[in-house]
């Protein structure tokens, strides 16, 4: 009883010092308000014009500095989804069980799949589902419409700026999806092809569809019993 004891102190322990070195981190980053003209494409059958807004951006600088595995921020406002983004293509899994320090963390940090770059059309960032709220557990709320349609819009800043991606599937899976192969389109065909099939399987229908030569961010995270359970939050 005494050893479980000191086990779970030093588990809780710890993942406070996560939250802590998380909070230190988005601490560096200053956030300054900027209007953001919208430009993009329309992703309903009803155009729209276009409008302003308000958002944030943040200077990422030191960052970079401290540690150029990291390659953005990300953020879902209104959610605890606000970290460093890392991409290792060398080691792709290599922030599942470390932090943004190099050291051994069980939270990790949001990682870019390796077989992406920034020129790829569709942009996986893999995240844990936390028990105690951290990382991306936040997306298990996906599954309800309301929440969706309350947090719509999710930011990913890199060094070419801040950009803003609308969700338009959501859906419980496995590890075996075909849309983790999915990393660019080359052919309208095959676009078109890969988002018909995950619009028609999204948990709920979305007024979003996204189309060819607009870029998708794709956030998962493990969802369910089963160790190969997935959840994805698909947005353009």
């Amino acid at each position: 009883a005494v050893l479980a004891g000191v086990n779970i102190y030093s588990e809780l322990k710890e993942r406070q010092k996560e939250k802590e070195d998380f909070k230190d981190i988005a601490e560096l980053v200053a956030v300054t308000p900027a209007a953001m003209e919208d430009t993009s494409v329309s992703t309903t059958e009803t155009d729209e014009p276009e409008k302003t807004k308000e958002t944030t951006v943040r200077d990422l600088s030191k960052l970079f500095a401290m540690n150029n595995d990291c390659i953005g921020w990300l953020n879902i406002p209104g959610t605890a989804v606000d970290y460093p983004v890392m991409y290792t293509p060398e080691n792709p899994q290599k922030y599942l069980r470390k932090n943004f320090y190099d050291e051994y963390s069980i939270s990790g940090v949001p990682f870019l799949d390796g077989r992406c770059n920034a020129d790829s059309g569709n942009l996986i960032i893999y995240g844990h589902n936390m028990k105690n709220g951290t990382m991306f557990s936040n997306l298990r709320c996906y599954t309800d419409p309301a929440f969706c349609a309350e947090h719509s819009v999710i930011e990913f800043e890199t060094t070419d700026g801040l950009n803003l991606f609308e969700v338009f599937a959501v859906l419980k899976t496995d590890n075996a999806d075909e849309w983790y192969a999915f990393i660019s389109a080359e052919e309208k065909e095959s676009f078109d092809k890969h988002i018909g099939s995950i619009k028609a399987r999204s948990l709920y229908n979305l007024d979003v569809a996204p189309k060819y030569g607009q870029r998708i961010l794709s956030l998962s995270t493990c969802y369910g019993s089963s160790k190969s359970g997935r959840l994805l939050v698909l947005a353009v």
